[in-house]
């Protein structure tokens, strides 16, 4: 199942700090050989787009992210504005990533109603076909740098946010698993689960399956330093991969060449060629960059 796309790395960043400290860690992210800067969609981080525009002056060839914005929050006509602003001011350096909303807690923070799951996926569908039809009309003002507006990243993981990705994306990102009913924890899927996920949706993309980018949200790189007490952070490990973390396809554990060989795995048997990782993890996970690098040099 491996794809011939190339390998792609990115960083999904959560605490930008002040302007200088933003700046320094997206050079930083640069200069590890990372490709893509994420910037991350909650309420009480900092906004999305000002971070892209002000990253993208920071950097020099690193593209730029929405990992993932909360797309029920945005009005489809004034989000279509907003990601053509951003891509004209960086270049055409940005990316587009896009989720159905999970966490109610910042939907009753916003006083938005928060609509079933179904509904919101709708919304996202929505938002797709809107922001496809303008980028695509000639007359639009103002005019993304890219033409057609940025690539689309749509990530989840149910059916029917699947659905629409597969027709829809030209990245689909896998968070690693499912959230909770609270949306406040993610519980890790295991081998099977997660090749039953992308055998549906390479069934949903047909003749697209060899172009459409699959990305994974990795959710913890584990160095041989932590392997006595596995992190427990936002996605705890399932009860029965606990001395076994290397089984879980959102985990990279081990030195470097192992990590790299779990890449290698991971691209082999899901298609997986573009990996995200927390901020938390960037200078864990850049010897496997280097690595991975100078073994396709």
């Amino acid at each position: 199942m491996s794809s011939q796309l190339p390998l792609r790395f990115g960083v999904n960043m959560f605490v930008t700090g002040s302007r200088h400290e933003w700046r320094a860690k997206c050079r930083r992210a640069e200069e590890l050989g990372f490709d893509v800067v994420g910037v991350a969609d909650h309420l009480g981080m900092p906004a999305p787009f000002p971070a892209m525009v002000l990253a993208a002056e920071a950097t020099e060839r690193i593209r730029l992210t929405t990992f993932v914005l909360n797309t029920p929050f945005y009005n489809p006509a004034l989000l279509a504005r907003d990601v053509a602003s951003t891509d004209q001011f960086i270049d055409g350096r940005m990316e587009l990533g896009l989720g159905a909303g999970y966490v109610k807690a910042e939907f009753d923070t916003a006083e938005i109603p928060f609509p079933s799951g179904g509904m919101r996926v709708d919304q996202l569908e929505r938002t797709v076909t809107t922001l496809r039809r303008l980028f695509n009309d000639p007359e639009y003002q103002p005019r993304p740098a890219q033409p057609s507006g940025p690539p689309l990243l749509i990530a989840g993981w149910g059916d029917r946010l699947l659905r629409v990705a597969a027709a829809h994306a030209d990245i689909i990102a896998f968070p690693g698993g499912w959230a909770n009913a609270a949306g406040d924890s993610l519980q890790l899927a295991g081998t099977a689960q997660m090749e039953e996920r992308i055998t549906y949706v390479r069934g949903l993309l047909g003749d697209r399956a060899d172009s459409v980018e699959l990305n994974l949200l990795v959710q913890q790189v584990i160095p041989p330093s932590e392997g006595a007490s596995v992190p427990d952070r936002f996605a705890p490990l399932p009860p029965d991969a606990a001395h076994s973390p290397e089984d879980v396809p959102s985990v990279l554990v081990g030195t470097p060449a192992d990590m790299t060989q779990q890449i290698k795995e991971r691209r082999e048997r899901y298609g997986f060629t573009y990996f995200t990782v927390m901020e938390y993890n960037m200078e864990n996970f850049a010897p496997v960059i280097a690595a991975l690098g100078e073994r396709s040099a």
